[in-house]
């Protein structure tokens, strides 16, 4: 007796704590809001917007504490400690001469605007970026910090940080991902017998419910349809297509191929342009030069994308996934292009080999240039994302609701379309990661965008957008969110990895002037440890141990599909066990009808006719007379084209 009341009254504290907790997350009231405006049950507006516009901006709520942990590791561990004790030295080595680019004298102030937007003049030499913190060792009192390890560390740290956390996310949506896709009739029950929320009270938020199931319904039958029909294409017919695919390929490849480009090129002219000081407006637009052209590259290639899809013949749902694949492949590999031309400038010298091994006549802290370049893409991507929401999406709602004219209502109110706002958070959030070794108050910078983004969002869902007619579910979107992000995280962990690994640190800059590459200072600080701790990290290191980790992993990787195939099996025999037990009308575990639960719309259970479920557009029918109506209904779901009727 006492257990238990203790038992009780602990999972009472529990409970207590996790609701506490929970009333202080971040926007609870903005996201209780978008709920209402999600739930059909408590819609009050022009309609449902759907869950997955409650899964974005929660999913923007993870990126807000996501960057500000990240930025809380790199304050404690790096910025905090210089901080608290400065330790600074200058070198008169060649290599090592920094000269600062802070103005001098009287200083204008729209040059003052170009320095806070660029990252350079009165910024360059601060904590922003990376070339200030040129610190070896800081001396505590009976301790000394080693700095460039701790940013080494610091780094690796929230790169794992981050692949742990997207990773135990995107672990629920994906569960529940491979149950509605496991079974493609079920699909087709669910949708015809159970697809109605009796809930809705609101005609608009019905018409709304009432299109939405069409379009699935639609889209549905369209794939069901495409693959008889793939199943029944000649030879000739297959090869005509696959040419077709290959010819469009091509022409997405050329296209892609001439955005990465024009980014190289711009890239490549925008630094050398740098160097010439000309007016304000000049000089801005060749410090955002290449931010400019990828983002009218991100822009156009979306267009592009989605009419050649229409000429592939591919399913619907596999038309929606390979654009956003396309889309995804081409903003996140920009940056790379970015960051690759950066690179080719970097490590150019007119004397060969580089006498630093880096190019230190133009870049003395080629660090801090990245760590700039990364600045104006993170302050760019804002100013479009508010300038878009401001001046075109606000004037559009405008336009349609007071103009009257064709070309108006052609245009109509605008969905609010979250994969596109999602790819425009996953590109903002990968230059965050990038450029966080170069820039460590970036993650803070991040933090405070997205912020911002979080109410400029909600107040155009509000005022400017519509519900879409196919809107997103909430387990759909999570996965998809967090597996962008995840691509996004592996692409950022290229660079990072590279310039951490290969490229020669900056002589004149940063923490690691001592070492030829940032990873150095790990076997360094290793081979200073006492003996038994040395052998112990080098053993952790050998191959043998690497091997051996590494069939580990695979046997037990193979043990666990193994034991998953099992499970599977013993699902479908149950399924089946539950199928042979509905069509046996004798039997009392049999389903049977719930006369609260039938809609008002259809006939009682006794009657002889087989009703007709009447949602305007499709006529549904279905059998509620006896028990053995489920094997009528899972006849009928094995052949949904011959039921389902267009009105």
């Amino acid at each position: 007796q006492w257990r238990q009341s203790t038992r009780r009254t602990l999972r009472r504290l529990r409970e207590d704590a996790q609701e506490w907790l929970s009333s202080l997350q971040l926007w609870r009231g903005d996201i209780h809001l978008i709920e209402e405006l999600s739930s059909p049950a408590l819609f009050w507006s022009t309609g449902m917007f759907g869950t997955g516009i409650l899964s974005y901006f929660s999913f923007l709520r993870f990126l807000v504490m996501l960057n500000l942990v990240i930025f809380l590791l790199m304050f404690s561990f790096v910025i905090l400690p210089i901080i608290i004790a400065p330790t600074l030295f200058r070198d008169l080595y060649v290599c090592s001469v920094y000269p600062s680019s802070a103005r001098r004298g009287l200083v204008i102030f729209h040059e003052h605007i170009t320095d806070l937007l660029s990252g350079g003049g009165f910024l360059e030499q601060t904590y922003l970026f990376y070339g200030y913190y040129k610190v070896d060792s800081i001396q505590f009192p009976k301790v000394t910090y080693n700095l460039p390890l701790a940013y080494l560390l610091v780094t690796v740290a929230y790169l794992f940080l981050s692949l742990i956390w997207i990773v135990k996310r995107s672990a629920t949506g994906f569960k529940r991902n491979l149950v509605q896709d496991e079974d493609r009739f079920q699909s087709f029950c669910n949708k015809i017998f159970a697809g109605w929320d009796f809930c809705i009270t609101n005609e608009n938020a019905a018409r709304l419910k009432r299109s939405s199931l069409l379009y699935e319904l639609k889209t549905d039958l369209e794939e069901e349809r495409i693959k008889r029909k793939i199943a029944g294409r000649t030879r000739k017919e297959k090869c005509r297509i696959y040419v077709i695919r290959l010819i469009l390929n091509i022409f997405v490849i050329a296209a892609l191929a001439a955005c990465f480009y024009s980014i190289y090129r711009a890239t490549v002219f925008s630094q050398k342009a740098q160097m010439k000081k000309e007016n304000f407006i000049v000089d801005l637009i060749y410090e955002y030069l290449p931010s400019i052209v990828i983002t009218l590259a991100n822009f156009i290639t979306p267009l592009l994308f989605s009419v050649i899809i229409n000429y592939e013949d591919y399913s619907p749902a596999f038309e929606i996934r390979f654009t956003l694949m396309r889309c995804v492949f081409m903003r996140l590999t920009s940056i790379g292009v970015l960051l690759f031309s950066l690179w080719s400038q970097i490590t150019k010298c007119k004397e060969e080999p580089c006498v630093c091994g880096y190019n230190h006549v133009l870049y003395s802290c080629w660090e801090t240039r990245v760590g700039q370049e990364m600045y104006k893409l993170t302050i760019f991507d804002f100013i479009i994302i508010a300038a878009v929401t401001i001046f075109v999406e606000f004037p559009r709602k405008l336009i349609v609701n007071h103009c009257d004219c064709g070309l108006a209502k052609w245009w109509g109110q605008q969905e609010f379309a979250i994969p596109q706002n999602v790819l425009e958070i996953v590109y903002g959030q990968t230059i965050c990661w990038i450029g966080t070794f170069y820039c460590p108050l970036l993650p803070a910078i991040c933090t405070i965008k997205y912020f911002f983004i979080f109410y400029i969002k909600k107040v155009s869902l509000i005022n400017n957008c519509r519900p879409a007619t196919r809107p997103f579910r909430a387990s759909s979107s999570n996965f998809f969110f967090l597996g962008v992000l995840l691509i996004g995280l592996t692409l950022a962990c290229l660079p990072v990895a590279v310039s951490v690994g290969q490229i020669q640190c900056s002589q004149a800059c940063g923490p690691f002037v001592n070492y030829t590459t940032s990873w150095e200072v790990l076997p360094r600080t290793v081979s200073q440890l006492p003996t038994g701790v040395r052998r112990f990290l080098f053993a952790l290191s050998s191959e043998a141990f690497a091997v051996s980790f590494f069939v580990i992993t695979c046997l037990a990787m193979f043990y666990v599909i193994a034991l998953a195939g099992a499970h599977k099996r013993v699902i479908n025999q149950l399924r089946e066990q539950l199928a042979m037990v509905s069509n046996q009308p004798s039997d009392p575990l049999a389903l049977r009808p719930n006369p609260r639960h039938v809609p008002a719309e259809v006939a009682p259970a006794t009657t002889p006719a087989s009703p007709t479920i009447t949602l305007k557009g499709c006529s549904w029918h279905t059998h509620l007379q006896t028990p053995p109506h489920m094997s009528n209904q899972r006849a009928w779901c094995h052949n949904p084209i011959s039921r389902v009727e267009h009105a």
